[in-house]
């Protein structure tokens, strides 16, 4: 076997042409595998890093990159890139980083897992409908976006949500209704944790300081939790 780098950035095919992303891999150099979801601002440091504490964890992990290079510097430029971005295309990209991740000599598993952040978290949900069995552990923080999927019916993930109690871009009103939804349209395994916080709270970078570091820290180990015992 070939000697890969720890990380790296690398290109996967994508619906007929190419896709971008940044690949990380555990110190024993094999796990399984685990996509990580921008949230609307890019591919930026806190994504790359979040991928690096997964591979810390024993995962393969590739981070697509949605927006081609792009990132997004405040709020507004954000909003428009996401708007950019329409639901086939990403969900196309992530199809095509299952493929690439289920067929590297690195990874253990059968099947992937998916965490997402944000509009990440929106596509978790929708690459969990669309790939069914191939996706084994889905994990959306605080998910929104147009990849929500009208139906979660195709879902065959035990699905691990964390929302915000004090989140006013996706209430956890609106959380709790998806949380049922999910249950009762795909009979997956779903659990739902809510915390007292607002959104992005897991994100030490966030520029509006939404960041809640007791939350995050909770979420993130559930998370990792999960994640080991589901991806296989």
């Amino acid at each position: 076997m070939v000697e890969q780098a720890p990380f790296q950035n690398v290109t996967f095919p994508s619906g007929g042409g190419e896709a971008h992303g940044y690949l990380a891999l555990p110190e024993s150099g094999s796990g399984p595998a685990l996509i990580v979801i921008q949230e609307w601002w890019g591919l930026v440091d806190h994504i790359k890093d979040m991928a690096d504490r997964f591979a810390a964890q024993g995962f393969v992990v590739l981070a697509p990159d949605l927006y081609g290079g792009r990132v997004a510097h405040d709020g507004k430029e954000a909003a428009q890139l996401m708007s950019e971005l329409p639901e086939e295309k990403g969900a196309e990209m992530l199809s095509g980083a299952v493929d690439y991740l289920l067929e590297q000599e690195a990874v253990s598993s059968s099947t992937v897992g998916a965490i997402g952040f944000c509009m990440g978290g929106g596509f978790v949900l929708a690459l969990a409908a669309q790939q069914g069995e191939r996706v084994s552990a889905a994990v959306p923080f605080y998910g929104v976006g147009q990849a929500l999927p009208e139906s979660y019916a195709g879902i065959r993930a035990a699905v691990q949500g964390h929302y915000g109690e004090q989140d006013s871009l996706y209430p956890a009103d609106k959380a709790r209704e998806q949380e049922q939804q999910i249950r009762d349209e795909s009979g997956a395994d779903v659990e739902y944790f809510y915390y007292d916080a607002p959104h992005a709270f897991a994100n030490d970078s966030n520029p509006s300081g939404n960041y809640r570091p007791d939350a995050a820290k909770l979420a993130l180990s559930r998370a990792t939790e999960f994640l080991q015992a589901r991806v296989r």
